[in-house]
């Protein structure tokens, strides 16, 4: 399946560790290189704000979906490619997976944790066969990464589950994950 466009999830906040921006606008400069379009919050602040950025400042397509309900506390991306505002959070999530082939978390707080792990989810039941990767920028999804593994180990999440979640530890190894 061609990647046309990939959905990021991650941080409306940037977080204390500048290496976090510097992960985000990689993939973003990324997510251009290889003329695919973003897909993303919508946002202008924090992490979100940056991989946008990152795709505009390389002649990319990106596309936000917002809730009106967070157009001023997310600082809504005026100046990218297409800006969608929807009525709810579900309808933004449902929005941005369905337009979606592939998904990147990069950190983030509950919204990234929550948005990755339902369609990670969904890859589980079998609602869609999209690629999912988590960019382990600065060790953030390290305890994750040893949660999942006791959680399977505890049979609660079964092995053969264990191939949705995908972590990389650079954005460059994210997107080969997500290509290959």
């Amino acid at each position: 399946m061609k990647i046309k466009r990939i959905c990021v999830y991650c941080g409306a906040n940037s977080g204390n560790n500048p290496e976090f921006a510097k992960a985000a606008k990689e993939l973003g400069h990324l997510i251009a290189a290889h003329k695919i379009e973003l897909v993303y919050g919508g946002g202008k602040a924090g992490l979100m704000g940056v991989v946008a950025d990152a795709v505009i400042e390389k002649q990319g397509t990106v596309i936000g979906i917002i809730p009106q309900s967070l157009v001023r506390q997310e600082h809504a991306h005026h100046e990218i490619t297409e800006l969608r505002v929807v009525n709810s959070m579900h309808e933004r999530k449902a929005t941005m997976a369905s337009m979606a082939d592939a998904f990147i978390a990069l950190p983030g707080g509950f919204g990234t944790l929550e948005e990755m792990f339902e369609v990670l989810t969904w890859s589980q039941i079998g609602y869609h066969e999209k690629p999912v990767a988590l960019v382990n920028t600065a060790e953030y999804y390290t305890h994750l990464r040893t949660f999942v593994d006791h959680a399977i180990s505890t049979g609660l999440i079964r092995q053969e589950y264990a191939r949705y979640f995908q972590v990389a530890e650079t954005p460059a190894k994210a997107m080969d994950m997500i290509l290959r």
